[in-house]
């Protein structure tokens, strides 16, 4: 599983037209399943992020998490992170998880994340066409790999 987490003041998610989703301060999550990924990796990327030290302290360190913070979350499923671009111009997704795997991870990843937080994960709609909005703080992007993990 592949990870794109930003830190944020304001995102959201529109479909149609529609906001699905919005928070104000936290993180904007951006997820990628490919195969061979497992539930191991969905719990170990939920606590990574939400103890991730991102977030100013009084001293303008950044050492505090999304949780010290009680910064809001939204996680949106994206199979574009899974791309190859070794070859030619044109980005391959033959890495990219299935629906009955990547549905199944993406959510798993969105339920062990509300747990360590204490609060609701909001969500895009998994295979939807959205568009999706940020106001990045910093800005402030870190990509976590599970098969870099190690």
């Amino acid at each position: 599983m592949r990870l794109v987490i930003q830190r944020v003041t304001a995102a959201s998610v529109t479909i149609e037209g529609k906001i699905e989703s919005s928070i104000g301060t936290g993180l904007l999550i951006l997820v990628g399943v490919e195969q061979g990924d497992s539930e191991a990796d969905a719990v170990w990327l939920a606590a990574k992020t939400a103890n991730l030290r991102i977030f100013d302290d009084d001293a303008g360190v950044m050492n505090l998490s999304v949780k010290d913070v009680g910064g809001e979350l939204l996680a949106v499923s994206q199979f574009t992170l899974t791309a190859s671009t070794r070859k030619g111009n044109r980005p391959a997704y033959y890495r990219a998880a299935g629906h009955e795997l990547a549905i199944p991870l993406y959510e798993s990843y969105c339920k062990h994340l509300a747990d360590e937080c204490g609060k609701p994960v909001k969500k895009g709609v998994f295979g939807a066409n959205m568009q999706v909005g940020l106001v990045n703080d910093g800005p402030v992007t870190i990509i976590i790999d599970t098969k870099l993990k190690e």
